[in-house]
Order: C-alpha cells, then sequence, then structure tokens
C-alpha cells in the first residue's frame, strides 16, 4: 500500500534504534529484520540470549550486524537500570531488592533503554497485554512535560482503490483513555492531529464523532462532544476541526454537505475522535474486518520517547509498520 511504502521510506531517511522487548518470537525477530533490511532502524532484542540467537538464526540472520541482543538477566545495564527504577518507583513502596528483580522483565528493560538514551524507541505487545506493555511505558518513560495526557490511536489503512479516495486515517482514542472528559477528549483531538501530520504527512481535518450532527438530537453524551470541540476551536483555531458530527457526515462528501453544510471538515475528516473506548475500539475493529483496513496500533502519544504496542494477533508486516511508526515519532522527538 502506497501510505504504507511512503512511510517506510521516510523512516528509512533518518533511521533510529529500536528495542523489541520480546526479542525471541519469531514474528519480532522476522519484522527486525526486515525493517534492517529495508534500512528503517537499527534493533536491539531484548531476552534470554540463547532463545534470541536461536531465533536469530531459525529466521536465517545469525550474523547482523544492525541487530543486537540484551538479556536482561546478564546484561551491564541492569544494574544502572536497576537503581533508575527505584528511583522512579520509590514513592510507591518498591524497594532496591524489587527494582533488581522488575528490570529483568524484557518490558520494563526495554522501557529503561529508551529512557536512559540507549535506544530511541521501543515496541512489545505481541505476547504481553495491551495493560502491561502501557503500564511499563508509562512508569519507566513517562509522559510528555508538554501532554496533558498519554492516549493512542490506529493508523487505518484503508484498501487499495477504495472508492472514497482516501488512503489512510486517524483513529482516536481506540486502545487506551476509557471515557474521556470533555477537556481530555479536546486534548486527544490535538494529539491526533499531530500524529496525523508526523506519520500521514498531511494536514489533519478532524472531526469530534457523536450519535448527532450538529443539534439533530440533545443528549449529555451530544454536550460533551460539543463541548470538546469548542475548547479545541478555541485553544487550537490552527487546526481544521469540527463536532458533532456522525462518522457518515465526518466521511462521506455529499452527506457533509447535506448534514453539515456549515463544517469545515465534514465529508473530508482523516482524523476521527471517538466518543469514548467503547465507540474508538468497535469503530476500528468494524473498520478492520468489515471494511477491510489495515490496523496499525495501538500507538500511543503523549509519552515522552515513543513507546508501542502491537496485537497478539500481529504477524511480522505488522511489526515492521511499527516499527517504521516508532521511528518516525522518533524523529520528531530529537
Amino acid at each position: 500500500m502506497s501510505v504504507l511504502r511512503d512511510l517506510r521510506d521516510r523512516a528509512a531517511a533518518r533511521p533510529a534504534h529500536i528495542v523489541m522487548s520480546e526479542g525471541s518470537d519469531p514474528r519480532i525477530v522476522a519484522g527486525a529484520v526486515a525493517a534492517v533490511q529495508q534500512g528503517i532502524a537499527r534493533i536491539t532484542l531484548v531476552g534470554s540470549r540463547d532463545e534470541v540467537a536461536a531465533a536469530l538464526v531459525a529466521a536465517g540472520h545469525p550474523n547482523n550486524p544492525a541487530i543486537s541482543i540484551q538479556d536482561p538477566e546478564t546484561s551491564e545495564l541492569a544494574a544502572g537500570f536497576a537503581a533508575t527504577f527505584f528511583e522512579l518507583r520509590k514513592h510507591k513502596g518498591l524497594t532496591l531488592d524489587d527494582a533488581e528483580a522488575q528490570v529483568r522483565d524484557p518490558l520494563i528493560f526495554a522501557a529503561l533503554m529508551v529512557r536512559e538514551g540507549h535506544a530511541d524507541g521501543t515496541v512489545g505487545g505481541a505476547v504481553a497485554t495491551t495493560s502491561d506493555t502501557v503500564r511499563a511505558a508509562l512508569q519507566v518513560i513517562g509522559k510528555a512535560k508538554d501532554a496533558p495526557l498519554v492516549s493512542s490511536f490506529f493508523l487505518m489503512v484503508l484498501p487499495e482503490n477504495h472508492p472514497s479516495g482516501k488512503e489512510a486515517m486517524i483513529f482516536s482514542d481506540s486502545g487506551l483513555v476509557i471515557d474521556p472528559t470533555s477537556e481530555e477528549l479536546a486534548a486527544i483531538a490535538v494529539a491526533s492531529a499531530g500524529s496525523c501530520q508526523q506519520l500521514l504527512n498531511t494536514e489533519p481535518h478532524v472531526a469530534l464523532l457523536s450519535f448527532s450532527t450538529m443539534g439533530s438530537a440533545r443528549h449529555a453524551r451530544v454536550d460533551k462532544v460539543t463541548d470538546a470541540a469548542a475548547l479545541l476551536k478555541a485553544n487550537h483555531p490552527e487546526i481544521k476541526a469540527d463536532g458533532e458530527l456522525q462518522f457518515d457526515a465526518a466521511f462521506v462528501p455529499e452527506v457533509g454537505t447535506s448534514k453539515a453544510p456549515e463544517s469545515t471538515v465534514a465529508g473530508s475528516a482523516n482524523v476521527m475522535i471517538f466518543p469514548n473506548l467503547d465507540a474508538g475500539n468497535i469503530g476500528y475493529k468494524i473498520a478492520q474486518r468489515v471494511g477491510g483496513c489495515e490496523a496499525i496500533g495501538p500507538i500511543l502519544q503523549g509519552l515522552a520517547k515513543p513507546a508501542n504496542d502491537l496485537s497478539r494477533g500481529c504477524v511480522a508486516q505488522d511489526v515492521t509498520n511499527m516499527i517504521a511508526v516508532s521511528v518516525l515519532q522518533a524523529q520528531t522527538d530529537a
């Protein structure tokens, strides 16, 4: 798909160092090898040295100079990481002994590599749950200083030659924030607009979604969306955004013209902001399973440095794509 080729090409223009917390998983190894072969990234695989080495042999790439291994059980970095993690978590009652044990967790170890500058970003979640993957990122890497909150999105790549003529969209939040307030919804919209510009290299047109379009229904849930839209327009007039909009009014030009003729984004939206996680999660899975979209994510936004999650049902190509996403995020952070 042209969008994914462009994403990978832009990542390869300025490769970064990405650490993979599940380094012995065959999908991770295959996706990492492909990323290295495409010039997207230098890779560190975290895990048992023997198991990761065996996985590289099985993949036919035992001695690739762009792929290194870090074993938390034997790494010379572990002692320093334990001291750092202890300082980060001692206010929660963590002891130094606990810290020394927990940094052996590959998710924690990989996140510490990013925090301490040994890597530019991390990717996990092919084996670990989203909650464990995100928790490690939040505890170790933390929220960016200027971010009101950490949220997530899916990069939705439409099938080639889709009748809409569109190639890709951002769906947010579809993986993390369960029931955002109006203020949080506005903040998610701002972050998602930035992610659209960053990954798709195009101007964001942001639609705050609802079951109502421009007052067609009255309800407190609609009010939350309209309040968020008002906050967004007041605080970020440079972002093209509107709401409340039903999905068809946001996506289909003819419906947008009919339902919201005064809107600047109706019918042209490429950033869809869902009112809660129920809608966002259901929406992306319908688009993926019924609509044939490729769903890349959940991609995290609002962290101090890149850390991203994979689906446990991912394949090697998903891993390569997520590495490319993480590289592009690292390019912006650099």
